[in-house]
């Protein structure tokens, strides 16, 4: 046991043993050491949570136009399959071609709903420049036009990422990523 003045020497609460006031003075964080690790700590949340806002709105535009991708093959391997036209257009109701992309689509084949996608969540538009609302698809997979459609966040603001989806005259879909985005069509 260290050399201390019985003035340096406490009785421990609950052991009875002697205690060190060295000790009990060391132990802990003081107000200051605690104020600069919250302070530092804010810091990084400052800096970290965009990058996350922008990893989740990259995650969202990916998920949406594979969703939107993965139609427009089930649309054109359905038409070889069945030797008929099958169509992949926008669809508010899920049963008819009427509406906008934003409002979910469908693929019919003979009138029959194939697949049926909801509504896009909110904030988020699917637009095609030209105007387009359906894309037809040949008993041979080609597809009767060609189409780029934008998907992108335009509220509560637009995001700084969108995705091109091009459908070719070949009937093949394909998705091109864009950054630095300043609008939402």
């Amino acid at each position: 046991m260290s050399q201390l003045t019985e003035n340096q020497r406490v009785t421990g609460l609950s052991t009875g043993c002697p205690v060190d006031r060295i000790s009990l003075a060391e132990s802990g964080f003081t107000l200051i050491e605690l104020m600069i690790t919250v302070s530092i700590m804010a810091i990084l949340l400052a800096i970290a949570v965009p990058s996350f806002q922008n990893v989740a709105l990259s995650s969202k535009l990916t998920s949406l136009s594979n969703n939107f991708v993965a139609s427009a093959q089930l649309a054109r391997s359905e038409a070889i399959k069945r030797n008929t036209e099958v169509t992949l257009c926008a669809s508010s109701d899920g049963t008819t071609c009427a509406g906008a992309w934003k409002d979910g689509w469908v693929v019919l084949a003979g009138g029959a709903v194939i697949y049926r996608q909801d509504i896009l969540p909110n904030g988020f538009l699917l637009v095609d420049a030209g105007g387009l609302t359906s894309l037809d698809f040949q008993p041979s997979g080609v597809g009767a036009t060609a189409a780029d459609l934008t998907l992108c966040r335009s509220t509560p603001e637009v995001g700084s990422l969108q995705r091109i989806i091009h459908v070719s005259a070949t009937g093949r879909p394909g998705v091109e990523k864009v950054p630095g985005a300043t609008s939402c069509p």
